[in-house]
C-alpha cells in the first residue's frame, strides 16, 4: 500500500517537472517578420525593462506595428502603436502606451552587435534617461578601430567633464551665495572649468579590454553606452536585422515599403 502511494506520488512530481521544463520561458523573445524570425533573451539585471516588455508581448501590444526607424549600421526601432495604421508619409515614432520606465544602467551590458534596448526622449525633456514604455531599437552597428574607439573615449570623458562643469558652476555660485558675495557668473564659470579640468584630467574615460575588443571585433554603437538602457540581447537572427537595415528609407529614416512586426511572441 505505502508502495503504491510512493510511485503515485513520483508520477505527480514527474508530471509537474515535465509540465514546467516545457512551459515558454517568457524572458525568450520572438520578433516575426516577412524576413524571418528574431530570437532575443531579455536580461535578469533589468528587471523593469523585462517584465514590462514581457507584458506588453502578453498584451499584443506590438503585433501588427512597424519598424518605423532604420538606419543602416546603426539600429533598427520598432515599437510604437501609432504606426499600425500609419499611411505612406505620416510620421511615426511619437507613439506609446502613455508612460516611461526608469532608466536601468548596467555596465556590463554594452551596445554591441544585437542589442536590444530601449527608445527615450532627447536629454532636454528628460535629463533621467527615463525610457519610451514600448518602443525599443536592435543594434547593427559597425566594427570599430583602435583609433575610433580613443576617440570615443576622449568624447565620453569630455561629455562628463561637461555635466561636471554644470555641477560646479551651481556650487560656485552657491558658495558666493552663502559667504554673502555678489553673484558674478564669469568668476564662477572660470573656478568651474578649472576644476572640471582638473577632474577631467584625474579621471579620464578608458574603456575596459574586454568592450574594447568587442566593438573592435563584433562591432556595435558604443557611443549610446550609459545614455539608453539594454535589457537584451539577439540570440538568433541577426541576419534578419542586417537585412532589415539594408532596406530603403526616406528622409525620415522610414522604410519606404513598411517593415511589419507580424507577432512578438515567447519561445
Amino acid at each position: 500500500m505505502k508502495s503504491s502511494i510512493i510511485s503515485k506520488v513520483c508520477i505527480l512530481v514527474g508530471a509537474m517537472l515535465m509540465t514546467n521544463c516545457s512551459a515558454n520561458d517568457p524572458t525568450k523573445i520572438v520578433i516575426v517578420t516577412e524576413y524571418g524570425d528574431i530570437e532575443l533573451q531579455l536580461y535578469e539585471k533589468t528587471p523593469l525593462h523585462r517584465d514590462n516588455f514581457i507584458k506588453l508581448v502578453e498584451d499584443g501590444f506590438y503585433d501588427g506595428t512597424l519598424f518605423h526607424r532604420v538606419i543602416k549600421d546603426f539600429m533598427i526601432q520598432g515599437g510604437d502603436p501609432d504606426s499600425k495604421n500609419a499611411k505612406s508619409g505620416d510620421p511615426v515614432g511619437r507613439g506609446g502606451p502613455g508612460y516611461t520606465v526608469p532608466a536601468e544602467f548596467v555596465p556590463e551590458y554594452i551596445h554591441k552587435k544585437g542589442t536590444l534596448a530601449a527608445a527615450r526622449q532627447g536629454d532636454n525633456v528628460n535629463p533621467a534617461k527615463a525610457s519610451s514604455g514600448s518602443q525599443f531599437y536592435i543594434v547593427q552597428g559597425k566594427i570599430f578601430t583602435e583609433d575610433d574607439i580613443v576617440k570615443i573615449e576622449a568624447q565620453f570623458g569630455q561629455s562628463k567633464a561637461n555635466q561636471m562643469l554644470m555641477q560646479y558652476i551651481r556650487e560656485e555660485e552657491d558658495a558666493m551665495q552663502i559667504t554673502g558675495q555678489t553673484i558674478d557668473p564669469t568668476v564662477a564659470q572660470e573656478k568651474a572649468r578649472q576644476r572640471a579640468s582638473a577632474w577631467l584630467q584625474e579621471n579620464p574615460y578608458r574603456m575596459s579590454d574586454e568592450d574594447r575588443q568587442t566593438y573592435m571585433t563584433i562591432g556595435g554603437t558604443p557611443h549610446l553606452d550609459g545614455e539608453y538602457t539594454v535589457f537584451g540581447e539577439v540570440t538568433k537572427g541577426m541576419d534578419v536585422i542586417d537585412i532589415i537595415a539594408a532596406v530603403e528609407t526616406d528622409n525620415s529614416d522610414r522604410p519606404k515599403n513598411d517593415i511589419r512586426i507580424k507577432k512578438i511572441k515567447f519561445k
